[in-house]
């Protein structure tokens, strides 16, 4: 696994559906993730928004993971390579429920 590939946050860009979509050009997958995150966030996430090649690399990103992303901001902020860096990780409500969520993130952070 490549480091460049774990989120500020610890999740792995490489199993993102929105990342496999964009890498592989599957308009199905794009579809198909659009439907559902338009559905969990409650917001008009289309097709031709479902595109991104990774959190901490250049390339596209979402528009979420550009632009509203509180973990990914906060992490540019600070200069951190990702929230495994930051000191104040254990009291950090933010990337907190992200870990609450899914432990395996807390493996990618301490890598």
């Amino acid at each position: 696994m490549m480091r460049d590939m774990i989120a500020y946050c610890g999740l792995n860009c490489e199993t993102c559906d929105a990342y496999l979509a964009t890498i592989n050009n599957d308009q199905a997958l794009r579809e198909k993730t659009a439907k559902l995150w338009a559905e969990l966030n409650n917001a008009p996430i289309l097709p031709e928004h479902i595109n991104c090649q990774g959190c901490r690399v250049d390339g596209v990103k979402t528009v979420y993971c550009e632009n509203l992303c509180k973990i990914r901001q906060c992490a540019l902020k600070r200069g951190v390579t990702t929230c495994g860096d930051c000191p104040e990780i254990d009291a950090c409500q933010t990337v907190g429920i992200v870990i609450a969520n899914n432990p395996a993130v807390l493996e990618n952070l301490k890598g």
